[in-house]
């Protein structure tokens, strides 16, 4: 898979998130890594920051359930507004996580 490939692959998935529910960066990578020889959350989240704005970035969140903090304004309005669930900032990760092939 070559570098576009990637970004479109990850962005592909990104848009499969239902609403509501959220990937962690580094499921993201886990989930296209035998595709594509790529296992890096970094890498996603490099993604996302640069290719993103056009998907649903506010469902990929760190391992904790959180963003950036000049982003979790924004992110926590349609977090709320998708019925995302939450513990004070951040999302519930138990509660919210999807996996793709997990019924939207």
């Amino acid at each position: 898979m070559t570098p576009d490939e990637y970004v479109e692959a990850v962005l592909e998935l990104v848009d499969r998130i239902p609403p509501g529910r959220v990937m962690s960066y580094g499921a993201v990578a886990d989930a296209l890594a035998e595709r594509s020889g790529r296992a890096s959350a970094r890498l996603v989240g490099s993604i996302m920051a640069r290719h993103g704005d056009g998907a649903p970035w506010h469902r990929v969140v760190n391992a904790s359930g959180g963003m950036p903090p000049r982003l979790t304004p924004e992110a926590r309005a349609r977090w709320l507004a998708e019925g995302t669930p939450l513990r004070q900032d951040r999302v519930d990760m138990r509660a919210a996580t999807w996996w793709p092939g997990e019924g939207m």
